[in-house]
């Protein structure tokens, strides 16, 4: 048996980017949710020493497992033993590890919709159920502890995401609160992603770890540490799922790259560094709120984290993946299509990335706004119109 598995389109547009790049096209890349700054400066020297001094073999860090703990310490106040930390190559194996030992196939998880295109993907290659729930302005596009109660039967498990991709929408504490409840009474294992934590512009989010201490933990070095191209992550387990975890890691991932963990555990002492980049995404978003009215973007979901506006343009086109590939070669601005993160409604919708410079969103909306206004003089013709 074979899964079905959706293209993921942002690929595309950003392959067709790359190409007009190479034919000498000015392109901003806001395609993808990858920070535009590299690691920090330590974790950079650190990565130079050893590579002098360490023959990189297969190997876990104790140090940064520890280290990672006690983050959850300082952070949570939770309490987490280090072996409860398995690293990973990212934050996407972590998200296959969750998976893969803690459900069987055939089993149904509940995810929103819309939401990250590899939860739905990755459900599906491990012939698990995807339950998408269509989650609105009205519910913050955000899953609630409503539409788990309601679900009938109860799935086995369910994915939340605060900040959420590709919304940046923060569950409120008393839903997170309300959802582990749920999940308690209904026997659902919680996987929660959070990836974009240390991404917030409404104050500290908050770990499921706080309100539900078994639930499985998805994190990652790419987006807050700005260490993409590094390949690390973590998943944190409850203690009795340590022993399956790791026979799962052992067999299909071994170990995350020796170089990265001694990286890594230097750009977790970087907090000045990193936290001028949240600066400048901070200064970004607030920079695409404004110019949002005088592109006729008048619906989007609320910002709250990460680095992304998921905005509305159904007033524009029903095919978001040909508006997106339109406007890339009009302005050479590269975004990604809805329909990535939602097959069903999202062919209406477009999200930016302003996890690039300052000077690159402001180049990106000068090029934007007298594109969208001819756009919305002269809407495209919808495909069999």
């Amino acid at each position: 048996m074979q899964a079905d598995i959706a293209p993921f389109h942002a690929i595309a547009i950003s392959r067709l980017a790359h190409q007009l790049q190479a034919q000498g096209r000015s392109i901003i890349h806001m395609e993808f949710g990858q920070p535009s700054t590299g690691a920090p400066r330590a974790a950079i020297e650190t990565a130079h020493r050893v590579l002098d001094t360490d023959g990189l073999g297969y190997w876990e860090s104790p140090a940064l497992k520890a280290r990672i703990a006690r983050h959850y310490a300082d952070t949570h106040g939770v309490a987490v033993e280090p072996e409860r930390i398995i690293l990973t190559c990212g934050a996407s194996p972590a998200l296959v590890l969750a998976l893969a030992s803690s459900f069987s196939p055939g089993d149904r998880v509940a995810l929103a919709r819309p939401g990250y295109v590899a939860y739905r993907n990755t459900l599906k290659a491990l012939h698990l159920v995807p339950v998408e729930i269509a989650c609105g302005a009205e519910d913050r596009f955000q899953l609630t502890a409503a539409h788990l109660a309601a679900l009938d039967p109860a799935p086995a498990g369910v994915i939340v995401a605060s900040p959420a991709n590709p919304t940046g929408t923060v569950i409120a504490d008393a839903e997170m609160a309300a959802i582990a409840a749920v999940c308690r009474a209904r026997g659902i294992r919680i996987v929660s992603d959070e990836i974009y934590h240390g991404l917030s512009y409404v104050g500290p989010a908050r770990s499921m770890l706080e309100f539900e201490p078994d639930a499985l933990v998805v994190n990652s070095f790419s987006k807050y540490f700005s260490m993409v191209g590094w390949r690390l992550g973590w998943l944190l387990v409850p203690p009795a799922h340590v022993h399956r975890a790791r026979a799962y890691v052992g067999n299909l991932f071994l170990t995350a790259p020796s170089l990265s963990q001694h990286a890594g555990l230097a750009a977790m002492d970087c907090r000045d560094e990193l936290e001028g980049h949240v600066a400048v995404y901070r200064q970004n978003r607030q920079l695409l709120l404004d110019a949002l009215p005088s592109l006729g973007l008048a619906k989007i979901a609320p910002p709250d984290g990460a680095f992304y506006v998921y905005a509305d343009i159904g007033h524009l086109t029903d095919d978001s993946l040909a508006f997106c590939e339109a406007l890339l070669r009009d302005t050479g601005v590269a975004t990604a299509p809805g329909v990535d993160f939602d097959p069903v409604d999202g062919h209406r919708f477009i999200r930016f990335s302003f996890a690039v410079s300052t000077a690159e969103v402001e180049e990106a909306l000068r090029r934007l706004v007298p594109w969208f206004a001819a756009r919305a003089a002269s809407p495209a013709p919808s495909p069999g119109r």
